[in-house]
């Protein structure tokens, strides 16, 4: 899979592709949905199906004020859009200039020019070109005129709700269960173990210090159970997580994600990239009168962490 940062780094030879575009933010159960869909065209056609998204976020260029925290860096979507069914994946870098073109020029340039479309499959709400004028009623009428079909797909689970706007208002509450259900996966961040401040390992509970990255989405605080996943395929261990400032401790004033993997003391994953997943929450963050009472409920946390995970005592 080949991750094109702009339109200009395509090849000359692309030849006639299935296009799918969107933010894609998460990549979804309803992402996926389209690009089911697209993976099918593009079989049914003989053509390569390329994901088109947009990096930055649009609302962070026109409304950075507004801009919402992300569900997935730009590495991790292209892999889950790769995962997914799309071939390539082009991350447009999204402009003031780019917001002012028509739908008409979006799609000449985009669609037409750079990646010789044969057929686009997009979400039934997509929108595109300036003010979002277009719509896929447009869309079609701008593939019957330049040699390519167009359809929009719906989004609509039934019961469960498929957006990224859903899965951040899950994350803000702490319900990653709920998130992970319209991810169709465990919501998880990546990062790099730091050294933290050595408490978990003074109270029996080394923990693997992930900074929290400043626009990615991160749950609630609060402790939660969930995996952690060395990216280098070192190995994938069950955790309890802490998301917060630990306020039973003075002078702790960043939030942190603590991974405590599951009986693992001398574990060495300084410098390590590493994925940390939370499959569903413990409880909330609160501070503790001593750090006997601290200790005792961080058991009563590994304990639960092992209930949820379905891990059988050591």
């Amino acid at each position: 899979m080949t991750l094109w940062r702009s339109l200009d780094e395509l090849p000359a030879d692309l030849g006639r592709t299935a296009v799918v575009i969107g933010n894609f933010d998460g990549v979804h159960l309803g992402h996926r949905r389209v690009l089911t869909r697209a993976r099918a065209v593009a079989d049914e056609r003989g053509l390569r199906l390329v994901a088109v998204t947009f990096d930055p976020h649009p609302m962070a260029v026109l409304r950075p004020e507004h801009a919402p925290t992300t569900l997935t860096g730009l590495e991790q979507r292209a892999d889950l859009l790769h995962a997914a069914g799309a071939d390539e994946v082009v991350a447009l870098p999204f402009t003031r200039e780019m917001s002012g073109w028509t739908p008409e020029e979006f799609a000449r340039r985009v669609l037409v020019d750079a990646l010789h479309a044969a057929a686009v499959v997009v979400g039934a709400n997509f929108r595109f070109g300036h003010r979002a004028a277009g719509d896929v009623t447009l869309l079609a009428q701008v593939g019957a005129a330049h040699d390519f079909t167009a359809e929009g797909i719906p989004l609509d689970g039934g019961p469960q709700v498929w957006s990224s706007t859903y899965v951040r208002t899950c994350l803000v509450t702490g319900d990653v269960a709920g998130a992970g259900e319209a991810l169709g996966r465990p919501h998880g961040i990546l990062g790099t173990v730091v050294r933290g401040d050595q408490r978990g390992r003074e109270l029996g509970f080394p923990t693997a210090n992930v900074p929290i990255p400043g626009t990615i989405a991160v749950p609630a605080d609060g402790v939660y159970a969930g995996w952690l996943r060395r990216l280098d395929g070192a190995g994938t261990w069950p955790a309890a997580i802490s998301v917060g400032t630990n306020p039973t401790f003075e002078g702790v004033r960043d939030r942190r994600v603590e991974s405590y993997v599951l009986d693992q003391t001398d574990l060495d994953l300084y410098g390590a990239q590493v994925e940390v997943t939370f499959v569903d929450r413990i409880r909330g963050m609160v501070a503790f009168e001593s750090v006997e009472t601290l200790i005792e409920q961080m058991d009563h946390d590994v304990v639960r962490t092992r209930e949820i995970l379905g891990i059988d005592p050591a």
